[in-house]
């Protein structure tokens, strides 16, 4: 394929997948009102990771990662589970060619920030690090895609990015939460501002924007 034809694929998916933005949104709202909802209770209720660790600090960090993980698993099963049944009611492939131009853009950061994460909690113990890495990559991750995403997503990014950086000064500048003997609380709090409510908000703003035209193929 010469760089002119690779150039007009290129063009082409991206319009497709730019016709089909609105129908992601409708199909993702659900998983994210899902996620959202999860980690908020987690952020809530750090209680959980209290019960497990039984005054081992390194067993609450263990805790507080496997929660995280199960909630991003869930909710990627959920969002994976909901892309399938739209893509084969539309009677299209479920990985087409403008997901994996979606996925070369959106795993990198996610990639990144997912290493770099586990690897501060288990090797560092820093949760609220570990949390704005996420926060912060995420975000990235979203803004990667805003070429051919729909514009609720790319908000949804510049409010990761945003919140993230705020939280990171915010935690960087207060010395005294810093120096806590276990930084359960601020992680919690950063994964439920972000993770939690952020996901939250922009479900329902989808939900009470949505047109039933719009899921129609």
């Amino acid at each position: 394929m010469s760089t002119t034809d690779a150039a007009l694929e290129n063009l082409r998916i991206i319009r497709s997948l730019m016709e089909k933005a609105h129908i992601y949104r409708a199909v993702s709202a659900p998983a994210a009102l899902t996620g959202g909802v999860l980690a908020l209770i987690a952020a809530v209720c750090p209680v959980w990771y209290a019960v497990k660790m039984q005054g081992d600090a390194v067993m609450g960090d263990i805790c507080f990662l496997e929660i995280w993980l199960i909630i991003l698993g869930i909710a990627s099963a959920l969002n994976v589970f909901l892309l399938a049944k739209e893509a084969k009611r539309r009677n299209q492939p479920f990985v087409s060619a403008g997901m994996r131009m979606a996925l070369r853009a959106f795993l990198p950061p996610l990639l990144v920030g997912g290493c770099v994460g586990i690897g501060l909690i288990v090797f560092l113990h820093n949760l609220t690090l570990a949390a704005l890495i996420w926060a912060l990559c995420y975000g990235l991750a979203l803004l990667s895609t805003a070429s051919f995403s729909p514009r609720s997503l790319v908000r949804l990014g510049w409010a990761f990015v945003i919140t993230g950086l705020l939280a990171f000064f915010g935690w960087a500048a207060c010395s005294d939460v810093r120096l806590l003997s276990s930084d359960l609380a601020p992680a919690s709090l950063v994964m439920g501002l972000t993770f939690g409510l952020l996901h939250v908000v922009y479900a329902l703003a989808v939900f009470f924007s949505a047109q039933p035209a719009e899921v129609q193929p």
